[in-house]
């Protein structure tokens, strides 16, 4: 079980005003389509009960989460939502899946057949997605064993095929050949839900759109849309923000990261702070330690980045090495106060560091930022 540290001045200040803001300003943009808030991966590193109680208030109707445990934490947090496994559960965990009323993913006959049996098993109807692999080549059941699937599903009276979906591997692409594969993906799909209609097979839920898509694909919503890091205030790239200044909204972080000055002491020019001792200071100056560092999910890369913090609303970077739990900075001829707060993330005054910003200075993406946020973090409700 991780264990918090409550008992130093660092947390993760999450917004819940903030996440049904985003949930609220992305209905907007996708019409009728129903909204399914991504609070896998612990809610992108937020709190996934926080955020997933958020979302829901911010008028999402679904959830979705990546593994079992991730649902059972949902559930006994006392959430009611419908809640979709993304990824197709071992069949030894399928029965309990459909105890705890979690909607399960088929993404292959074997997944079909184990539903079945854990169906026929608990009783009652269980609700299922078939998942159809449109170009991802991740998981889902192949376009031209679609039917095989389906043709299990239905022949079980326990089973209620509910959904139909695909997913995007590069829907937030700009380029001509991005475009061109994503569109293709919609046009597979769609002819995957025609030849099911011929049949008379019409799942009331058909979905394929994730935050991308949801923004740039509009005949991609279909009858829910899945969004993810649009929820936490973050857009996949920035030239999708067209989609949302039609309707005159904007998306809002949810996350800041906030610390305060444990230490301070005086470092003679020439002096190189931290372990390997990488930079030397040019001249005499502050430095003031930080306690957070790698173990909580600040990228020990930043240093060499050029990151900085924020201290009394103004710009100071790292004077070396980030270890695994403090940061030491440079105040130059700032004596900064014991006790100061200290922003990695977040705003404060006129300036603002966002997970985006560190993302480009390390050379990865946002998710990944905002997933690195360590256990041992405190996520503390603001609102």
């Amino acid at each position: 079980m991780s264990v918090e540290g409550v008992h130093r001045p660092a947390l993760a200040q999450i917004s819940a005003s903030a996440i049904a803001h985003n949930v609220r300003a992305m209905k907007a943009v996708v019409g009728e389509a129903m909204v399914c808030a991504v609070v896998k991966a612990n809610g992108y590193g937020h709190g996934a009960v926080m955020a997933a109680n958020a979302a829901l208030e911010g008028g999402a109707t679904w959830l979705a989460v990546a593994i079992f445990d991730e649902g059972i934490e949902l559930r006994s947090a006392g959430i009611t939502a419908p809640i979709l496994l993304l990824a197709e559960t071992p069949r030894e965990t399928v029965a309990d899946a459909m105890a705890h009323s979690l909607t399960l993913t088929i993404g292959s006959l074997a997944g079909a057949h184990a539903a079945v049996e854990a169906a026929r098993h608990i009783g009652g109807r269980q609700r299922v997605h078939v998942k159809v692999d449109t170009g991802m080549r991740r998981m889902g059941v192949a376009e031209e064993d679609v039917e095989k699937v389906v043709d299990v599903l239905l022949a079980a009276p326990e089973i209620d095929l509910e959904g139909l979906y695909t997913h995007f591997s590069v829907a937030d692409g700009a380029s001509a050949s991005d475009r061109q594969f994503s569109r293709q993906q919609i046009e597979r799909f769609d002819a995957v839900v025609a030849k099911l209609a011929a049949r008379d097979v019409r799942p009331r839920l058909v979905h394929a759109a994730n935050s991308a898509a949801s923004l740039a694909y509009p005949e991609a919503r279909y009858d829910l849309v899945r969004l993810g890091l649009c929820l936490y205030g973050y857009l996949p790239q920035a030239w999708l923000a067209s989609a949302l200044e039609v309707q005159g909204s904007t998306l809002r972080p949810a996350l800041a990261l906030r610390t305060r000055v444990a230490a301070l002491r005086r470092a003679a020019a020439g002096d190189a702070p931290s372990y390997g001792r990488k930079r030397p200071l040019d001249v005499d100056s502050w430095i003031a330690t930080v306690p957070f560092g790698y173990a909580d999910g600040y990228p020990r890369r930043l240093f060499r980045a050029g990151a900085e913090v924020l201290i009394g609303g103004k710009r100071y970077p790292l004077a070396g090495n980030v270890t695994m739990d403090q940061l030491v900075v440079d105040c130059a001829q700032d004596e900064v106060a014991i006790g100061a707060e200290v922003v990695l993330l977040g705003r404060q005054g006129d300036e603002e560091i966002t997970a985006d910003e560190w993302a480009r200075r390390v050379d990865t993406i946002t998710w990944e930022i905002l997933c690195g946020v360590g256990a041992r973090v405190p996520r503390v409700l603001v609102d």
